[in-house]
């Protein structure tokens, strides 16, 4: 199936520039990934992904937004997260996506392991000009 077959719809838009909006970001993808139906795993690694990214974007990033959808793709159903700041940008992605690679005191998972905990993970950075990430989530129905 491509992603032409997929329809996303807004769920939550949060702000992240401060602790208390990371644990509001963190209950907003829990809530929504319990109303899709997630098993406890699969809840723990998404909202796990959505915290390490969140906490990147405040600590790295400035701050930014994230943006939550809600998917459906055939007999697919969905939880896509985007986060996006106005930082410094990512000299080196493959670096940063790297085991062990870290610039300071995350959850100590980093891009890599934010990313392993997904189903999809992009990455958009530019040096200078901010970085965006989407990660997603899917299970049958």
């Amino acid at each position: 199936m491509n992603s032409n077959d997929t329809t996303g719809r807004l769920a939550a838009q949060v702000s992240l520039r401060s602790d208390e909006e990371i644990v509001r970001l963190r209950q907003i993808v829990r809530d929504a990934a319990i109303a899709q139906g997630f098993s406890l795993i699969e809840q723990t690694k998404f909202v796990t992904a959505a915290s390490e990214l969140a906490r990147n974007t405040l600590q790295y990033g400035g701050g930014g937004d994230a943006r939550l959808e809600v998917l459906e793709s055939g007999v697919r159903v969905g939880l896509r997260l985007t986060f996006v700041d106005q930082g410094p940008g990512i000299a080196d992605i493959e670096r940063a996506l790297q085991d062990g690679f870290t610039s300071g005191n995350g959850l100590g998972l980093g891009l890599g392991g934010s990313r392993r905990l997904c189903d999809e993970f992009t990455i958009e950075s530019t040096p200078g000009d901010g970085t965006t990430v989407t990660i997603t989530k899917w299970k049958i129905r």
